[in-house]
């Protein structure tokens, strides 16, 4: 379906399926479940306005993918994070087995040159042809497919090295800060929680909504107060602190979703809650602390 010819309901429909698929993309060039999502947002949102500036698209999917990827790079210079893999001389043909690739932790897509982390993303996790990944990318067929093999042979040889766990670097304080909210989640104490949050507090419920202040968001705890199958523990998500949330009706085997938060001196500024963007936690690196 041509993009000028949908109406803005099927617009819309259509980003909100695409929305998981896309952040496989962007998370995975980014070396940042999190991260990719913050990608995936600035892609949405210069979708739409592309839209409302009258753009006509052919093919939808491809056209998301060049905004997803042209934003994930200008993320990565401006962070100025990746590291590179020097070129490997010997190359192979061969994909990466679907299990493996997908089981390949963030942290080591983001060690490949840009090009072949784009090539091996496109071609063995979401399917494309050398030719889609050409035109994504905007580079010859030739350079795809070259970059394409290395980034495989690459793989290969980094996934053999032991990984190391990235443990969260977290001072006393702001663990103790972080332990505190999670005992509260933890014992239903919701008031105490609402004494902890600045005036200006933000909340995003990613995927759903963004709320401000600290009586604007008051309803958030309300409903987590009348739930009562979570169960809430202290971690990392990432390498960065966070507060995972386990479904007490499940095998609570791996958490269901995860809180981050922002800290400004001893209140909290800023709370990010992934319970509707369950695709985040796809290949997500966590360790429980506690």
């Amino acid at each position: 379906m041509e993009l000028d010819i949908m109406n803005t309901e099927d617009f819309e429909d259509r980003l909100r399926e695409l929305r998981p698929w896309l952040h496989r993309y962007c998370a995975r060039m980014t070396g940042s479940a999190v991260d990719g999502e913050d990608v995936l947002q600035d892609t949405l949102i210069k979708a739409v306005q592309a839209r409302a500036d009258g753009v006509v698209v052919d093919n939808l999917e491809g056209w998301l993918l060049r905004i997803a990827h042209n934003t994930s790079l200008d993320f990565l210079r401006r962070r100025s994070r990746h590291k590179i893999v020097p070129l490997l001389d010997d190359m192979e043909d061969a994909p990466l087995p679907e299990a493996d690739i997908v089981a390949i932790g963030f942290q080591t897509f983001l060690q490949l040159p840009e090009l072949q982390r784009c090539a091996v993303i496109l071609k063995d996790v979401l399917g494309h042809s050398i030719e889609e990944i050409a035109a994504i990318a905007e580079c010859t067929p030739a350079a795809a497919k070259s970059a394409l093999q290395r980034a495989r042979v690459a793989l290969r040889h980094l996934t053999e090295r032991p990984e190391d766990m990235r443990l969260p670097l977290m001072s006393d304080a702001n663990r103790h800060k972080l332990a505190s909210f999670v005992r509260f989640f933890q014992g239903g104490d919701f008031d105490a929680i609402r004494a902890m949050l600045a005036d200006d507090v933000k909340l995003e419920l990613v995927n759903r909504l963004k709320l401000e202040g600290r009586e604007g968001i008051s309803r958030y705890f309300t409903r987590y107060a009348q739930e009562t199958k979570w169960r809430f523990a202290l971690g990392a998500i990432e390498g960065r602190p966070a507060m995972l949330v386990f479904d007490s009706a499940g095998p609570m085997k791996e958490p269901a979703h995860f809180v981050v938060l922002d800290w400004r001196g001893d209140e909290i500024a800023a709370i990010r809650d992934f319970l509707f963007a369950p695709y985040v936690l796809e290949t997500v690196d966590w360790v429980r602390l506690a």
